[in-house]
């Protein structure tokens, strides 16, 4: 197939999931159920930690601010799914296409980042219960969201730059729900080993990074905890911390296996149906897992619930 000028391209086709037409219906229930939800919980959290002075602490800063990093993060891609869905029409407009694959990377890097942040602020708080309000003070606290927003900012910014470079051929179709990077490099017919380079080299800069940071809050938080002479107080230090391993956990093993499930198989359509768990479960479940035996933030939805009624 012959190269194709940039300025000519005036859209992709997003194959979607599933390209059963009887498929669709219960697809777009699946999914605007899982939207509203997600958006509707992380509101919550929101709203609640906003209304209860009680919460005004760094851990309620930054859960606060990763919920509304989760509705931005779903978003960015799951309204034009139900859009596609529902009116029939597969197609995205280039400029669209560009400006998800901006905002898709912004808002998962800066998910990770956050997650990051959480740990660090759950490692002082158990290995240096004596100075954590000295340690994670405002200054501090408003000083890592900024860092975390600029640099996943930046490595956004250039990874869409690094596309719009790219001439493309006339098969123009992902086999995808959203403009994935990956699958939209692969169209490509010019050169990509820039783009390929620049991909991996962000992934293990800004993913496995991370992951290292949190896996060393980790580790002194458990020898901390091991170090309690009380099982009652084991079990309050783990309490503390549990929420956001689970969603740790949750999020890195759902991200690790779309990209070892694509790498073994070469399955775009697999890979896609793996990507709906880190871009739209993992979101969807993260207030419920917070939520839950957090007496704290149960209380405060209560207040805020009778003050609505």
């Amino acid at each position: 197939m012959e190269p194709e000028n940039d300025t000519k391209i005036s859209g992709f086709l997003l194959l979607g999931i599933s390209e059963g037409p009887r498929l669709q219906p219960f697809l777009f229930g699946v999914f605007l159920f899982m939207y509203l939800v997600t958006v509707f919980g992380n509101l919550l959290i929101i709203l609640a930690t906003i209304s209860d002075s009680h919460l005004h602490t760094p851990m309620y800063f930054f859960l606060s601010n990763l919920s509304f990093v989760d509705i931005c993060f779903t978003s960015t891609t799951i309204p034009k799914m139900l859009m596609n869905v529902h009116t029939h029409n597969k197609v995205i407009t280039y400029k669209g296409c560009m400006i998800q694959i901006y905002f898709f990377i912004l808002f998962g890097v800066l998910d990770n980042f956050l997650l990051t942040v959480m740990a660090y602020d759950r490692f002082v708080a158990i290995c240096h219960p004596l100075h954590y309000t000295v340690i994670m003070n405002h200054k501090l606290c408003g000083l890592f969201l900024l860092a975390s927003l600029i640099t996943s900012a930046l490595n956004s910014l250039l990874q869409s730059l690094m596309v719009l470079r790219l001439s493309f051929c006339t098969e123009l179709k992902i086999p995808h729900f959203f403009c994935e990077i990956n699958q939209v490099v692969l169209l490509a017919c010019s050169d990509t080993f820039s783009n390929d380079m620049v991909m991996y080299f962000a992934a293990g800069l800004l993913f496995c990074g991370p992951l290292a940071g949190i896996l060393y809050s980790y580790s002194k938080i458990v020898s901390s905890i091991c170090a309690i002479s009380s099982a009652q107080g084991k079990y309050k230090a783990f309490s503390t911390c549990a929420s956001h391993l689970s969603v740790v956990c949750l999020f890195y093993c759902t991200c690790l296996g779309v990209y070892f499930s694509s790498s073994a198989t070469h399955n775009s359509h697999s890979s896609a149906i793996a990507s709906v768990m880190y871009s739209v479960i993992t979101p969807m479940l993260n207030p419920f897992i917070y939520s839950l035996r957090n007496k704290d933030l149960m209380g405060a939805l209560r207040k805020l619930f009778r003050g609505k009624s």
